[in-house]
């Protein structure tokens, strides 16, 4: 049995796969939003020094880049994307825990959370 590797990312975007889009879009449902984005940031603290920030928001702020993928908007601001540049956001539902994964080329060491990273 072979084990595919995920494609590699781009370093100059951010992406969302299927099924995090399809959770980000029940979220936004929930919270009666037809008109969303994802706004993915961070912000200091957390065990590693960095800690991951998602956000269903009515639209970008003015600094934010935006970037289209699976039928959301991810809003990423520029100050963030230096430490999110080329990362893949995906779903767990697993039974090692439910709940968003970040694949982030730019951490150098993790957290046993899988939500605080140090770069």
């Amino acid at each position: 049995m072979t084990t595919q590797t995920p494609p590699a990312i781009p370093i100059n975007t951010v992406k969302i796969t299927e099924k995090a889009a399809s959770k980000v879009k029940e979220f936004a449902l929930a919270k009666a939003m037809p008109q969303f984005g994802l706004k993915v940031s961070v912000k200091g603290g957390g065990c590693s020094g960095l800690t991951y920030v998602l956000d269903i928001v009515d639209g970008p702020d003015e600094a934010d880049k935006v970037i289209h993928d699976e039928g959301i908007e991810l809003y990423v601001p520029k100050k963030a994307f230096v430490y999110l540049a080329g990362m893949l956001l995906d779903f767990s539902d697993g039974l090692n825990g439910k709940g968003f994964t970040f694949s982030n080329p730019n951490a150098k060491k993790t957290c046993g959370c899988g939500t605080s990273f140090s770069v």
